[in-house]
């Protein structure tokens, strides 16, 4: 399951945008339980909260910790790494973790600048994932991190993704074996290939914006998450769970 951008705040009734963030994210998690589709591990990319507060971080433990569920979690720019980390990176959360599941390899990276909205690998991230996904012998790979790689076709959008997104997806290409990208980021839903990648995002368990917009501006879609089933031959199904109120 891949959930991103719930923007937490450290008291339930914090609101962004109008939205309740709290709330939305329980009744993203409530959809979830209430239907016959079970994950074997949950994907969070990122901007877990939203006002700069260790207890925000409990709190997304808190509410998380009920499904029993390992839980890969990378960091995004409204995330603070150092107060992140105690808490993302205990059992059964993990913090830019990888774990190999069959014949895949999931692997978390950080695309994040402090004290910046837009994002960038660095050299060091990706030559830790080079050394992750050759040294594994899973067949195929699945990364996730934050911010898209990839134009979303929106003006003000795209001044704050990936920085190096072409070197990005330059090295995912030359691994050879990365089947999927997932990120966050972007609070909508995108679904594209890259080169034989398949890259997708998740809208957010909050507020969407609107796709392909000059100006910032947010959509009246519901929040959503995201349905992953990664196949033993390599192919990937997904679907977006829009939670409707």
């Amino acid at each position: 399951m891949h959930l991103t951008d719930p923007h937490l705040f450290a008291t339930p009734d914090g609101e962004l945008r109008g939205t309740v963030t709290y709330a939305t994210l329980q009744r993203v998690l409530d959809h979830y339980e209430a239907g016959d589709w079970r994950a074997d591990r949950v994907l969070v990319t990122g901007d877990i909260i939203q006002d700069d507060t260790a207890d925000a971080y409990e709190r997304f433990r808190d509410l998380m910790l009920p499904l029993n569920l390992r839980v890969h979690c990378v960091p995004g720019n409204h995330d603070v790494r150092d107060l992140m980390r105690p808490v993302c990176g205990r059992p059964p959360f993990s913090y830019c973790a990888y774990e190999t599941l069959g014949d895949w390899l999931i692997v978390g990276i950080d695309s994040c600048v402090t004290g910046t909205a837009g994002g960038r690998v660095s050299n060091a991230e990706l030559e830790r994932l080079t050394d992750i996904v050759v040294g594994g012998a899973a067949k195929h790979v699945m990364v996730c991190l934050h911010h898209p790689p990839i134009p979303m076709g929106s003006n003000w959008l795209d001044t704050v993704g990936l920085e190096n997104g072409e070197e990005v997806l330059e090295r995912l290409r030359t691994l050879e074996r990365v089947r999927i990208a997932a990120f966050g980021h972007v609070h909508q839903e995108y679904d594209g290939d890259h080169q034989g990648i398949r890259i997708v995002a998740t809208p957010s368990t909050c507020r969407q914006f609107k796709p392909r917009s000059d100006e910032f501006a947010v959509d009246d879609k519901p929040p959503a998450y995201r349905r992953i089933e990664l196949n033993p031959d390599g192919s990937v199904d997904t679907e977006i769970a829009w939670v409707d109120t």
